[in-house]
């Protein structure tokens, strides 16, 4: 079991117990775990808030005494309404953990250092290549053609920038992991430098389209560009 097929599975089944042996190397994945049990524990408890029954004198024999008030009714109705609204917002936050939220940024740079947020188990230091058979379904044929030649992918995923499908690919560098954005529908006039707390970033024109490499702050980058450039061919 891979780091992407656990996730999946503790998503959607937080009470999930197995993959112990991958637990037991792989230090973000136990955090990720954590941190959806803790998620789904929350939930749990906004669900379970006690609710006071409401009583509704019967109509024929109404008596002014039996009446309850509207800021009394409001009293009772709030435990009701504050279940819901915290069983809402729990449940948004958890959405926007595992898919994403549909969120607008000023600039196609700022997205791109925004995503690094979303995936950071990605960023993991191994030796462990993904297969061939990863590689081609993130990056189809009809997207680009990309060879081994930028650097050990340790990591293909897809996701959304721009609100477009890409590929998302990590590779291991000098000082750590590197990732790698094909973006083939972004084409831009010039390369933009893409500045965040501690990373290393730069956004290139390649072809009709831009590719987007990070790395950590003191990562050279030089290199790693010149083979991620050469390795890749867009489709169309």
């Amino acid at each position: 079991m891979n780091c992407e097929e656990y996730r999946q599975t503790i998503a959607a089944d937080p009470s999930y117990d197995g993959g112990e042996a991958h637990l037991s190397a792989c230090a973000s994945c136990k955090a990720y775990r954590d941190e959806m049990r803790s998620l789904d524990q929350q939930i749990g408890r906004a669900l379970e808030i006690s609710v006071p029954e409401l009583r509704t004198p019967e109509l024929p024999d109404i008596d002014t005494a039996d009446v309850v008030s509207l800021p009394v009714r409001r009293r009772f109705a709030a435990p009701v309404r504050l279940a819901v609204a915290a069983t809402v917002v729990l449940a948004a936050f958890v959405g926007l953990r595992i898919i994403g939220g549909n969120v607008t940024y000023p600039s196609l740079a700022e997205e791109i250092v925004a995503h690094l947020d979303h995936e950071p188990y990605s960023l993991r230091v191994t030796d462990e290549p993904v297969s061939d058979r990863r590689l081609a379904k993130v990056v189809p044929v009809d997207v680009a053609n990309m060879n081994h030649d930028s650097g050990l992918i340790t990591y293909a995923q897809t996701c959304v920038i721009n609100g477009k499908k890409i590929p998302h690919l990590v590779i291991q560098g000098e000082r750590g992991p590197v990732t790698i954005l094909l973006l083939p529908d972004e084409a831009i006039d010039e390369a933009v430098q893409l500045e965040g707390e501690s990373i290393n970033g730069v956004l290139l024109p390649v072809g009709g389209g831009s590719v987007a490499i990070i790395g950590e702050r003191d990562e050279q980058l030089d290199t790693i560009q010149k083979n991620v450039v050469n390795s890749v061919t867009w489709s169309t």
